[in-house]
């Protein structure tokens, strides 16, 4: 369906919100987009590169400035992305059933709300860290990847808590490593959507683009430095957890 000036502007404002706070924490937003998406009414078939397209503005915000913050970890990175790239092509290039996708976005969005409230408690982990098992990080990069091209969202939502639950990497480093990891997945989504599917972005696009722009820089530029406010996760937690609700159940 088509989106009226009223519903853009609502989408504009609201994602400007969430990419602020996802951003502060080195993600895209993506999960949050498909949330208002899916709370406005937007149709399935235009969800999925639009939030593919927002999370690359927002995630190559982030990418930047955590990495100049120096928080970026290439041998952290690299045995995540070099698998789940081709695998984020291949789950883009794969078109699910409008009920399907529904109930598989909405469990995501159920999952991510889960996580961001979660993360609300904030805190530098005080321990050991100790480096990922090759064999394991490309397995998991490949679930990982496979899952954001067919959903729309960049796969930092998954990596994030399962770096911080093992030891990988400490608050900042998984920042630093996710915001990349979700460039290069949500990168590659799209081009298979663009290429396999002959998916285009709908007119009210770049109103959205400069919103997260806006929100991703400053929540970026506040995350890099700071701990990002728990308060505006755990908003972000209960808009999710509307969403993917109504996505399963309506």
């Amino acid at each position: 369906m088509g989106a009226d000036a009223i519903v853009v502007a609502l989408l504009a404002a609201g994602m400007l919100v969430a990419a602020f706070g996802y951003a502060a924490v080195g993600h895209g937003g993506a999960s949050a987009y498909l949330a208002a998406m899916a709370l406005a009414g937007i149709a399935p078939a235009e969800m999925r590169p639009v939030a593919l397209l927002l999370n690359i503005l927002v995630s190559s915000l982030a990418t930047y400035k955590f990495r100049r913050a120096g928080y970026f970890r290439w041998r952290l990175f690299w045995p995540f992305a070099a698998v789940s790239i081709p695998f984020a092509y291949l789950g883009g290039a794969i078109t699910l059933p409008g009920e399907a996708y529904r109930v598989l976005v909405g469990a995501v969005l159920l999952y991510a709300a889960w996580q961001l409230w979660q993360s609300g408690r904030g805190g530098e982990e005080m321990r050991a860290l100790r480096e990922p098992p090759l064999a394991w990080a490309m397995a998991i990069g490949a679930a990982m990847g496979l899952l954001a091209g067919l959903t729309g969202v960049g796969g930092g939502i998954f990596l994030s808590p399962l770096l911080l639950m093992l030891g990988w990497a400490g608050t900042k480093q998984t920042s630093a490593v996710a915001a990349p990891f979700i460039l290069v997945n949500s990168a590659a989504g799209l081009a298979a959507v663009f290429v396999a599917q002959g998916a285009s972005l709908p007119p009210y696009v770049p109103v959205l683009a400069v919103a997260v722009l806006a929100g991703g820089w400053l929540g970026a530029e506040y995350g890099s430095r700071r701990f990002a406010n728990p308060l505006v996760r755990r908003v972000l937690a209960v808009v999710l957890a509307a969403a993917g609700a109504k996505m399963v159940l309506v």
